[in-house]
């Protein structure tokens, strides 16, 4: 298949680029417009006991559960007359607007229910909040309350306004992410592109990966906008996706391209160069991306859009990344020809150096040969320090305590963040982080919902519980209730706090406010019920998604290698490696180290989402890497006597000849996700710091290190399978398969079978060398 696309490309080269073109400008039109149709988080499902609670209250008693958040503030107080005028003009606004309802505020409250108004003013008497609903679904909301923020908030006439809230904090994230992705992409594509140069040298050979990148990204916008049409996407879909096209892209046609230069420096024609580069590094990209592929599809077991979004979306962007690669590439290289190596800026660097022209190293004399060759020399003692110091640098993993994100996420530059911390900090409760309890279908007496919220008043780190009957505080009724609060439905009642939601202190506090015995059927909503309902909905989906990652990819790399010890040691190698990853995330994130330097907020817990979607992206990219290195070295091994020591010099040849390519490939990568690093909002930062962290650890102590030693060790029980599997191989294995078109061998010649190919592919192999040589840098 992949001899036939290639074929096809060079058939048609300027037919496939001007239809890629055409294809690139429609996608990046399409999707132009996707962030305003994208969701602020995805993390509900409308199975959660929280979030049926809530859609009760918005059905049965509107503004009943506030998800907009309005504080207004002067140097005179809130009730300084400028204060008090612009609090006015708000509150009508809002009610005015169709989309707004149960509009409620300090300054109507202090007139009407001067014992509630209390709630809603600051400590030092700065500060009043206006809280609303803002109705539609997900999008609408975050949309409609974008509209209202612009509309709203800002600085006037002394009276500051700031939109805070659940919807305003979804407004500010999406409003921010689209920002991010913008200054990304600025750094990620020209450093790529100056790196590119750097490893290519031609000018020419690096323009092509970043086209490709380019294309990929495109493509990205159109799969996410079209999946909007049919479904929840999370608005992190958009940075995160965009940086894995572009990346993988990168990453894969720099394989190619390389390939393809050491075939010409082989001495193969254009076209049997191409044909060469793509049943060799073609097929290993093609079956990298499937593996990359199918991990993110594991993220579809969870029920949440923010995974599902991630699953459909990644796997697209991942197909498009890989055909990309192996079809367009063909079409542009059979167009350059040896072109493809003009504009070297290493020559005239030499000769202003005054060094000579680069001149071929055999493999055995390359860093990488050294390195392994004393790797293996010492294998024992370097994979028992090397396996103990990622086991150390993930023990802060054990200690990990994850939460739901809120407006800390994002810096203090934004309204809804300056709203949560004045909350949290210059308020009695925390209105935003307050509980709802539901009685749907309640019809009792009125003295029943009285007295279970004094039971719920006597928990302790709770202020006040607010009810249809009244107001109780420490068990005794002191003010009246909101009759407005029981209805034909069923009733509710909000209970403050005082906890931080997200905290084992929050955990605690919401099993003892569902351990007080309740005068029906009772749901919990609020911000801990929220993030309670949401971990245990992912944590128990955990399981089935790592198990399918597990399967899949010893079933692929057994297809691949033919071996049933490889994939086991592939899995092991890639878990301890996300275990040191994982641990470096919760040092830096959860438990704050670095957090002036790279600018973000710890709350003493970490999205749970992150790590799991970084599992899986981080777990593709290492077996991305594995393969291309398994590759090689099988290469080599196959050309040899296959004894333990052939084991042994197969892969120190085969760490040679891809370690350079590695370096690069995993500092391109790693350049587009910390590019991801710089934004303003904490996933983010997680998100490309943490996936930085853990291809660059794969590519040099893991590929570099603990593998070689491992394979040393194991010897030639590396390539052992039992004999019905060995059989099972031969007959439906990832061979490679031989070109037989004439003209594809240089002088015309042919191959005969596989071995023969398999023979030419040791003369001129993978590495960029002829006779075992590749070339000085």
């Amino acid at each position: 298949m992949l001899t036939s696309s290639a074929r096809f490309a060079m058939a048609r080269p300027r037919a496939v680029l001007v239809a890629a073109l055409l294809l690139m400008l429609v996608c990046g039109g399409f999707g132009a417009t996707v962030k305003s149709h994208m969701v602020g988080g995805g993390y509900l499902t409308d199975s959660l006991e929280s979030v049926r609670a809530n859609d009760f209250i918005t059905k049965n008693f509107p503004g009943g559960n506030p998800n907009l958040i309005v504080m207004v503030s002067g140097d005179g107080g809130v009730n300084s007359p400028e204060v008090r005028a612009e609090a006015q003009r708000i509150t009508e606004d809002l009610g005015h607007d169709p989309n707004v309802t149960g509009v409620q505020s300090y300054w109507t409250s202090v007139t009407a229910r001067p014992d509630l108004a209390t709630a809603l003013k600051s400590k030092d008497g700065q500060r009043g909040l206006i809280m609303a609903t803002v109705t539609g679904t997900d999008t609408d909301v975050q949309n409609r309350a974008a509209e209202i923020s612009n509309r709203i908030d800002g600085d006037r006439d002394g009276v500051q306004v700031r939109v805070g809230g659940m919807a305003g904090t979804f407004a500010d994230i999406n409003h921010q992410v689209e920002q991010d992705l913008l200054l990304a992409e600025a750094i990620a594509v020209p450093v790529s592109g100056l790196l590119l140069v750097l490893v290519f040298g031609s000018v020419i050979a690096a323009a092509l990966p970043i086209g490709v990148g380019l294309f990929a990204i495109a493509a990205t916008m159109g799969i996410l906008r079209g999946l909007t049409t049919v479904m929840e996407v999370s608005i992190f879909a958009l940075n995160m996706t965009s940086a894995l096209g572009l990346a993988l892209a990168i990453d894969y046609s720099l394989f190619i391209v390389s390939r393809y230069r050491e075939e010409l420096a082989g001495g193969r024609d254009t076209r049997s160069a191409i044909l060469r580069s793509v049943q060799t590094a073609g097929r290993t990209v093609v079956f990298s991306g499937l593996t990359v592929a199918l991990a993110l599809a594991a993220l579809a077991v969870f029920p949440q859009p923010f995974f599902k979004s991630f699953a459909y979306a990644g796997v697209a962007v991942v197909a498009a990344a890989v055909g990309a690669s192996v079809l367009l590439l063909p079409a542009a290289l059979f167009l350059l020809g040896d072109r493809v190596n003009a504009w070297d800026l290493r020559k005239p660097l030499r000769r202003l150096l005054g060094r000579g022209a680069a001149v071929p190293t055999r493999a055995e004399e390359t860093f990488w040969y050294r390195l392994v060759t004393w790797v293996m020399r010492r294998a024992l003692p370097v994979a028992v320090v090397t396996t103990a110091a990622l086991l150390a640098l993930g023990s802060p993993f054990l200690k990990a305590h994850f939460g739901t994100p809120d407006d800390r996420v994002i810096g203090t530059f934004a309204s809804s963040r300056q709203v949560g911390d004045a909350l949290r900090q210059d308020f009695n409760a925390d209105m935003a982080s307050s509980a709802v309890v539901v009685l749907p279908g309640f019809h009792g007496d009125s003295r029943e919902i009285g007295a279970y919220a004094s039971r719920l008043s006597q928990v302790p780190g709770i202020p006040a519980v607010l009810s249809g009957d009244g107001v109780y505080v420490n068990g005794a009724k002191m003010a009246a209730g909101v009759p407005q609060m029981i209805g034909a439905n069923g009733a509710y009642l909000s209970v403050g706090t005082k906890t931080a939601p997200y905290s084992a202190e929050g955990k605690a506090q919401l099993a003892e406010l569902r351990a007080v015995p309740a005068p029906g059927e009772v749901l919990f909503g609020g911000a801990a019920a929220l993030n309670e309902d949401t971990m245990d909905s992912v944590i128990s989906r955990i399981p089935l998604a790592g198990a399918l990652i597990a399967i899949i990819t010893l079933i692929l790399l057994f297809l691949f290698t033919g071996s049933v010890v490889l994939p086991v040691k592939a899995l092991l190698l890639n878990m301890l490696s996300l275990t040191a990853t994982f641990g470096a995330m919760i040092w830096i994130f959860e438990q704050g180290h670095l957090s002036g330097f790279l600018g973000f907020t710890s709350t003493g817990s970490l999205d749970l989402f992150m790590p799991i979607l970084m599992f899986c992206l981080a777990f593709g990219m290492s077996m991305d890497y594995e393969v291309f290195l398994l590759s090689r070295i099988r290469e080599e091994w196959l050309a040899s006597d296959r004894g333990p020591a052939a084991n042994t010099r197969s892969v120190a040849l085969g760490v040679a000849r891809t370690g350079r390519i590695f370096t690069a490939a995993a500092g391109l990568m790693a350049v587009v996700l910390l590019a991801v690093a710089t934004s303003e909002v904490a996933p983010m930062k997680l998100f490309g710091i943490g996936l930085a962290l853990a291809v660059i650890a794969d590519a040099t102590v893991i590929r570099g290190l603990l593998a070689p030693a491992l394979m040393r060790l194991m010897s030639i029980a590396n390539w052992w399978a039992p004999k019905p599997l060995a059989a099972l191989h031969k007959r439906i294995g990832l061979e490679e398969s031989a070109p037989v078109a004439d003209g594809d061998h240089p002088g015309g010649e042919q191959y005969q079978d596989a071995d023969d190919a398999e023979a030419d592919a040791h003369a001129v192999g993978e590495g960029g060398r002829m006779m075992g040589a590749v070339p000085r840098a």
